[in-house]
């Protein structure tokens, strides 16, 4: 039995299907893009928060603009319109997630907690300013949603021998963060003051996730490699499993494991794609900077899908 493709759902997910020049009508996805932090505007932000009942920290706006993917996106539509320019005949899937990760984070599992961030561990799904029930039944509501429309898709693409990326971004320093609290707003003010921001190290320019905590790769076999030679060429380091890998608190692990070899995930520098960093601010992706981001992850993932 073929799996249903997904819709969009308001509040959870826009969902796009292109088609290549020569794609036949009705042409089943070959490639899916799924940005499960895709939710980067002010508007995504505050529809959600007018719904909240927590008594939320002053600024939370800050740690918004700060967590969220910006580009992260842009890149995977730029992936997948370059991969169906090289692939004329197929079509490709994209999902954008519509909750900002501020409230809920849809790459978690829902019931998971949080790890220390220092460590390369992950944030919580849920942070624990949001108190409320009513708040906790509301997003776990929207955190099923969105699990329930990509597992469709993940059934339907990689479960019929497609690929799927899951694009990322990052901010550019790992700063000293340990945990997300009530405090978060004054920790990052902190941590960006000036004098202290330049001590934080910089993360890899893009981090592949390929492996588990414990070593096992799960990412189509030799991409990683393919990857970190063509973004040498265009003066971009591209490290794997540098700052993060697939830690099993991820949604996006539970779909590499489901499908081994058939999803790809990774972090992109943030400031390296936007037209300007300002970690406090709303920022927008710079269209040269996603393409030249794109161009190599539109090449590897068109050589696996056309053997």
């Amino acid at each position: 039995m073929i799996e249903a493709l997904p819709t969009s759902h308001p509040g959870v997910a826009d969902v796009v299907v292109l088609a290549g020049a020569r794609a036949p009508a009705g042409a089943p996805p070959t490639l899916l893009i799924e940005a499960p932090h895709g939710a980067t505007l002010p508007a995504h932000y505050e529809q959600l928060r007018a719904q909240l009942r927590s008594r939320l920290p002053d600024d939370l706006h800050e740690f918004f603009f700060v967590n969220t993917d910006v580009g992260s996106w842009e890149y995977g539509l730029r992936v997948a319109e370059r991969v169906l320019d090289n692939m004329p005949d197929q079509t490709a899937m994209v999902i954008r997630c519509l909750i900002p990760r501020t409230f809920v984070d849809t790459n978690r599992r829902v019931d998971g907690g949080g790890g220390a961030l220092g460590r390369g561990e992950l944030t919580a799904a849920m942070p624990p300013f949001v108190d409320d029930p009513a708040d906790h039944a509301l997003l776990h509501a929207l955190h099923r949603a969105y699990f329930t429309l990509v597992a469709r898709a993940y059934a339907a693409i990689c479960g019929r021998g497609g690929l799927a990326l899951i694009p990322h971004t990052y901010g550019p320093r790992t700063l000293g963060i340990e945990r997300v609290d009530v405090d978060i707003v004054a920790q990052l003010r902190a941590a960006h003051a000036p004098g202290i921001v330049e001590r934080w190290p910089l993360r890899a320019e893009i981090d592949l996730l390929t492996r588990t905590p414990e070593g096992e790769e799960l990412a189509p076999p030799g991409i990683a490699d393919e990857l970190r030679s063509a973004y040498a060429v265009i003066g971009l380091t591209a490290l794997q499993n540098h700052t993060y890998n697939l830690h099993p608190a991820s949604v996006g692990h539970d779909w590499s494991r489901r499908y081994p070899g058939r999803v790809l995930c990774l972090e992109v520098r943030r400031d390296l794609i936007v037209e300007r960093w300002r970690w406090n601010e709303a920022m927008r992706a710079d269209p040269a900077a996603i393409d030249r981001v794109a161009r190599p992850l539109a090449e590897a993932l068109t050589s696996r899908l056309t053997r």
